[in-house]
């Protein structure tokens, strides 16, 4: 497929198209960013120094997104592993252990009562429990290409513990790299500022950064524009910036930030699941605990009666 689309590229220039011009035809292979530097490229005639920024920028951003994905699979196989093992022993195996509890009649603790009327309600609708479940997964992944359900899961991603720290550096050295490839590669700060923006995945960041192009291009300072939004760009970050804009090397400050928040993304990812495993562990110990005491409570309760 892509030596079809590159020899496709190859007619069209020898057809009289620009490169630039050849490549926004496929959107979905090359990117806002790729067509925007080699645009610059093209027009300034150093292209092979916009296709070398070009590819620093995509080998960091794969590098970025490898780590995260990478740390993130333990705790995912752990939680859909604890999912699946909490459903099959809600189905097949607590029914058959509370059912031996309803045989003696006794008062049982209330929270026994809870177990055995969740285990007799997975237990007896087992086939509406499972598909209940797959219509929860897929109505989440529906929600979330919905603009209010992906807006909603990147605002509790932002505060939520722990993880919203590890999502603002991601998509602060996302933000700098990016600007810094785009304007070494001669495009100018509004134009930056409105690829960056097409190019972050978190809403809110896109918002900031879209907003902060219409305000440069009224004449307001970049970090006038980002101060406003402190949450999002902490101070260090817009007063770098400042000094990049009184200097002239903006574009060699926002790659020391990138460099900066890539190397704190690094560190964090290969602890992450040193960090992660204590809560997990937590969690597994509180939910096996209250299984527990609602199983053995009752057992007392009942050695009591016939003695």
């Amino acid at each position: 497929k892509f030596q079809s689309v590159l020899y496709d590229l190859a007619t069209q220039v020898e057809s009289g198209k620009s490169l630039h011009e050849a490549m926004a035809i496929y959107p979905k292979i090359f990117s806002h960013i790729f067509v925007s530097m080699v645009k610059v490229g093209e027009l300034s005639g150093n292209l092979e120094t916009s296709l070398e920024y070009l590819s620093i920028q995509l080998e960091r951003e794969a590098d970025l997104k490898s780590k995260t994905k990478g740390a993130m699979i333990y705790p995912a196989v752990i939680v859909g592993a604890m999912v699946i093992v909490g459903i099959l022993m809600g189905v097949f195996v607590l029914p058959k252990l509370t059912s031996i509890f309803k045989e003696f009649n006794t008062d049982l603790p209330l929270m026994t009562r809870i177990v055995i009327g969740m285990a007799d309600f997975m237990g007896g609708h087992s086939i509406i429990v499972l598909g209940g479940t797959i219509a929860i997964v897929g109505g989440f992944i529906a929600l979330m290409r919905t603009p209010i359900g992906k807006q909603g899961f990147d605002w509790t991603l932002l505060h939520f513990p722990i993880i919203g720290g590890i999502i603002k550096k991601i998509n602060l050295a996302r933000f700098a790299r990016i600007m810094s490839s785009l304007m070494k590669s001669g495009v100018s700060i509004i134009e930056g500022l409105n690829v960056t923006s097409q190019a972050i995945d978190n809403v809110f960041y896109r918002k900031v950064l879209a907003e902060s192009a219409e305000n440069v291009k009224l004449g307001k300072p970049l970090t006038e524009c980002l101060g406003s939004n402190s949450f999002l760009f902490p101070y260090i970050i817009t007063q770098m910036l400042e000094v990049g804009e009184e200097t002239g090397s903006l574009e060699n400050i926002m790659q020391q930030i990138a460099e900066h928040f890539e190397a704190e993304v690094d560190d964090t990812m290969k602890n992450f699941s040193s960090i992660i495993e204590p809560l997990l562990l937590l969690f597994i110990g509180g939910v096996v605990g209250v299984l527990a005491l609602a199983l053995i409570m009752p057992i007392y309760s009942i050695t009591q009666n016939i003695n």
